[in-house]
């Protein structure tokens, strides 16, 4: 059986004005970026459901479910999809709203293609980064829940850079004891030094 592939990043627009989507399928098409276009919030979410990899282009104005409550209902979902909105005039405090819920740029009309793509790429860049510090989050906690108690115990005292002696006496065990659990901590969370375990406790 061959390993699942995750789809290829794709950037999804959404925006009710059927000129701009035509206009923005052809701008996709010239550079060849994978691309999904819909005509109200609804569809998308109807369509989209999960975790693709990829940005969202939204328009912030749309009869019925607009962006900003599209962008709230992704947040609910704890979809990290960034979101790039495309604003009217006037629409800037919208706008600023928006980014201060994580959108992660917005663009005014009317705007040049080469600025949106500039932004589309960095958006692209960042969900990737993203999903590679989810995975290693998600790693790290796999790892972690293989601790026993007083393993758990060791590591959250071991990470504040605590020595054995101290650590042995907060929890009233054994400098000795405390050795044996630390050596199991550095086995199973497959960390070479300390500094790696203090790594991995930030990552959580």
């Amino acid at each position: 059986m061959s390993p699942q592939t995750e789809p290829e990043p794709t950037v999804f627009i959404v925006d009710d004005d059927a000129a701009i989507r035509f206009a923005m399928q052809a701008l996709m098409e010239s550079v060849n970026l994978p691309h999904e276009i819909f005509d109200s919030a609804d569809e998308f979410l109807a369509s989209v459901p999960g975790q693709r990899p990829g940005c969202l282009v939204l328009d912030i104005r749309m009869p019925g479910l607009g962006g900003l409550e599209l962008q709230q209902e992704l947040i609910n979902r704890n979809n990290t999809l960034p979101i790039i909105f495309i604003t009217g005039h006037g629409d800037v405090p919208m706008a600023v709203e928006a980014m201060q819920k994580g959108a992660v740029d917005f663009i005014q009309k009317p705007f040049r293609d080469q600025e949106l793509l500039d932004r589309i790429r960095i958006a692209l860049e960042t969900d990737a980064e993203r999903r590679v510090e989810q995975q290693q989050r998600s790693a790290v906690q796999a790892r972690l829940e293989k601790l026993t108690q007083r393993e758990r115990e060791v590591f959250d005292l071991v990470v504040t850079g605590k020595p054995n002696k101290i650590i042995a006496f907060e929890l009233d065990v054994s400098q000795r004891t405390v050795e044996i659990h630390r050596a199991r901590v550095m086995d199973k969370m497959q960390a070479k030094s300390l500094a790696d375990l203090v790594k991995m406790h930030l990552t959580l």
